[in-house]
């Protein structure tokens, strides 16, 4: 499917799941060569920078909110730079750019359609992209902070797998965000390199890797609060088993002498005390009462209850 947008003295091409007949007659209309082309007929499993004549390209890797709560996962959107048009390549729905697309056909840039040029709708199409990693990475963040009650609240238990999984989350942000510095530090090296726009481009590259940099800064500082929490988990789990198993041995004490007593009496061997007299029953009983009082007091006494 191919959806068009116009500007001033350029258009934006975006391209979802593309066939070869779409992909070979814009790369007619824009001069794209045989090897970009090739390139961006199937998804790429590694980031890409190449060069053709009059031409740059960019392939990419971003985040991916998931169905579930946990689910992580990459979608890639490949970019061809020219000096008066860009082309995105996608091989699914990515929100951003069909939020991005709606706004533009929606005319809300016309108090600024006179400086929609090329350059500015690159470094607003990495904004619309970075912001929407910001927000799944603060949708993580939220789920973190409902996490971190549930784990103060008696349920630590629970509370092991949901951290783990939002680390892991984290984690796949974050590796995903690593790999993506070199490969855009370059693209937009070329670009300044081509001369193709004026001396304000080196500073919307500036802006464009500061965003990267800030939201990789997010969610480095995220991991961090919820490697604190994972910690502060098996600490009050650690707590919390070490408290029952207190408990049961204050209770195996307290019936560890009860068993020998009524152990002993049962013998019933000559000599035996008490056995013979009619309230022998009740004496034991007593015995075995006072025993657990005597033991129930030293162990208040030691706080140990």
């Amino acid at each position: 499917m191919i959806s068009r947008h116009e500007y001033r003295g350029g258009v934006w091409i975006d391209l979802e799941q593309p066939t070869e007949e779409e992909m070979r007659a814009i790369s007619q209309e824009f001069s794209i060569g045989k090897n970009i082309e090739r390139e961006i007929l199937s998804p790429s499993p590694a980031p890409l920078v190449a060069v053709d004549d009059g031409v740059t390209l960019l392939v990419f890797h971003f985040p991916a909110h998931g169905i579930e709560d946990g689910d992580a996962g990459n979608q890639e959107i490949d970019f061809i730079v020219g000096e008066h048009f860009i082309v995105t390549v996608r091989y699914e729905v990515v929100v951003p750019l069909y939020h991005l697309k709606k706004l533009l056909e929606a005319q809300t840039f016309d108090a600024r359609q006179e400086a929609l040029t090329t350059d500015v709708l690159l470094e607003v199409l990495f904004a619309h992209l970075y912001t929407s990693v910001r927000d799944h990475t603060n949708h993580i963040a939220t789920r973190l902070e409902r996490v971190e009650q549930e784990m103060f609240n008696n349920h630590e238990r629970a509370t092991v797998r949901a951290i783990s999984n939002i680390s892991r989350e984290f984690l796949h942000v974050e590796a995903t965000l690593a790999n993506q510095e070199e490969p855009l530090t370059r693209f937009l090296k070329v670009l300044s390199g081509r001369k193709f726009f004026d001396a304000t481009f080196a500073d919307r590259s500036e802006r464009i890797l500061a965003e990267r940099s800030q939201v990789e800064h997010l969610i480095k500082t995220f991991r961090a609060v919820a490697a604190e929490l994972r910690e502060t988990n098996a600490a009050l789990l650690e707590s919390r088993q070490n408290e029952i198993m207190k408990t049961l041995t204050i209770v195996n004490f307290i019936f560890l002498p009860l068993g020998l007593i009524s152990w002993t009496f049962s013998m019933r061997t000559e000599g035996m005390p008490i056995i013979d007299s009619p309230h022998a029953f009740w004496i034991v009983l007593g015995l075995m009462f006072g025993v657990t009082v005597l033991l129930t007091a030293f162990f208040i006494k030691k706080r140990w209850f």
